[in-house]
């Protein structure tokens, strides 16, 4: 009974981190292009405090999530995860959670540091962007691909 809990914990924190992402890779880059630099700054700074509230929060339940499901379900099939189609695209989709994971702290230490610039941010963005894409690919892949 655990395990569908955990999974829809899991569902709702990645919407949740997703479509954050998303909305800041795909409309606020676009968005700049059309508003005042000043109200842009004051934009970016609101959504990136807010983000910085909220973000913690949401990964732990996606992190906990995961690894309950993990633990639930599929740890035996991580043991050998190159035994099934099934098993190395869980492993692949867990290494790239992991990445973004570590995108994250690190972008928290620029931040406390003082030392996050838009560089910084858009590159951190782009590749957190491309690892979510691969990580639903991965996840849908994991229930349809077998070798």
């Amino acid at each position: 009974m655990i395990y569908p809990v955990l999974l829809t914990l899991h569902l709702f924190a990645a919407l949740i981190f997703i479509g954050t992402v998303f909305f800041e890779v795909l409309f606020l880059d676009s968005i700049r292009k059309q508003l005042p630099a000043r109200l842009m700054l004051l934009l970016e700074q609101a959504i990136g405090r807010r983000a910085r509230q909220l973000m913690p929060w949401v990964l732990l339940v996606l992190f906990g999530a995961g690894i309950g499901m993990v633990w639930q379900r599929y740890l035996p099939l991580l043991a050998a995860p190159l035994a099934s189609a099934f098993a190395t695209l869980l492993a692949l989709k867990i290494a790239l959670a992991a990445s973004v994971l570590l995108h994250f702290v690190w972008a928290m230490l620029l931040f406390r540091q003082e030392r996050m610039t838009a560089g910084w941010t858009r590159l951190i963005h782009a590749s957190v962007f491309s690892h979510m894409i691969a990580i639903v690919v991965l996840a849908k892949a994991m229930f349809y691909l077998a070798w």
